[in-house]
């Protein structure tokens, strides 16, 4: 929005011209989204409390947890909030991009927010019915890959795998399934990852930054052809976006780090996991999303075996799922678990990057 104000006015005054570049407006994009969490997170956090919506926790999870019962949950608004607000100032509203994005954000969250109220007024840990809670996020999923494939480009059902200059396969008219599982695979990956204090939003922040990085690249032809990645155009605005999340993970990271004052809820995991998942998509990064949110494909993988072992072997292979539950009950404490999980998922981060140069 400001660059459609401010950039015409350029004859005027040549200092409006920095609004056209995009690292100017990320850079700032990240600092409003920053400011906006740290300035309305403790009125969340207050009126959350007066209306009691305090999260309800599982009794079968580490007994640790107990004392959590009753911290303020829906910490998710929060995070839209900020975002949205920052992406709307600082991306350009002409791109396409910037409304994808902020209907996955807003479309997933409210899936989120209904799963999160029914826990908070029905006092149940389950929240909606898990078929439902499916079926909503395989219709949103498939809105919103629909829609990208019909405004599709060349490159938007080919698929690209890390090492590999060139795409491996042209999906055609499967882009559309595939799509639809990568974006209900990765909200529901954050999702399971968020259950220890600071955990999963750290492991957005680091994704975001991953993404800051590859947007940027991929909206540069000439970055893009020198590192022989497929070059999009106007997805370099993505990089505003993505560091919108970061700005905004950071903030909600400082009420949520341990002791927690607050839980981003169903509302923030589903919406950051959507918009990660549909990044990916827009920029030919879904095969590379696996190892820069690798720490929620292990958590996820964790959930998967543990259930196909009981039903199978009537054995289970972790002492809990997800993973981080498994450290715990082994012993480790809370604020240990999650930052050797984000040292791993910085690991898987770099990792990530190093594929540009080698391939």
């Amino acid at each position: 929005m400001l660059k459609e104000i401010f950039l015409p006015l350029i004859d005027k005054l040549t200092f409006f011209n920095i609004f056209q570049y995009i690292t100017f407006r990320a850079a700032y994009a990240a600092v409003t989204a920053l400011f906006l969490s740290l300035f309305f997170g403790p009125m969340l956090i207050e009126w959350l409390k007066k209306q009691k919506m305090g999260q309800e926790i599982r009794d079968d999870g580490p007994s640790t947890h107990q004392v959590k019962s009753g911290t303020p949950t829906m910490g998710g608004i929060l995070i839209i909030f900020s975002i949205v607000v920052s992406v709307l100032l600082w991306q350009d509203i002409k791109n396409i991009y910037t409304w994808i994005s902020i209907i996955s954000i807003l479309g997933f969250g409210l899936i989120g927010f209904v799963d999160d109220y029914l826990k908070v007024f029905k006092k149940n840990s389950a929240g909606m019915h898990a078929k439902f809670k499916f079926i909503a996020q395989i219709l949103l999923s498939l809105v919103i890959v629909t829609f990208i494939f019909v405004n599709s480009n060349k490159e938007t059902t080919l698929l690209y795998i890390p090492f590999f200059k060139y795409p491996v396969l042209d999906l055609s008219y499967f882009y559309i399934p595939f799509g639809v599982l990568l974006l209900v695979g990765t909200t529901n990956a954050v999702n399971l990852t968020d259950g220890l204090d600071g955990l999963a939003i750290g492991l957005v922040l680091l994704a975001g930054i991953a993404f800051a990085i590859l947007t940027y690249l991929t909206g540069r032809a000439d970055y893009a052809e020198y590192l022989q990645i497929p070059y999009i155009a106007g997805s370099g605005e993505l990089a505003i976006l993505s560091l919108a999340v970061v700005g905004a993970s950071v903030g909600f990271l400082w009420f949520n780090c341990h002791p927690a004052e607050i839980m981003m809820g169903d509302t923030g995991s589903l919406s950051l996991g959507g918009v990660i998942g549909v990044i990916a998509l827009l920029i030919k990064k879904e095969i590379l999303l696996i190892v820069v949110g690798g720490v929620f494909v292990l958590e996820a993988l964790s959930v998967i075996i543990q259930v196909i072992s009981y039903k199978k072997r009537k054995k289970r292979v972790f002492r809990m799922a997800p993973l981080h539950h498994h450290y715990e009950l082994g012993g480790w404490n809370e604020s240990k678990v999650v930052v050797r999980f984000w040292i791993l998922g910085g690991l898987f981060v770099i990792l990530s990057l190093s594929t540009l140069k080698i391939q």
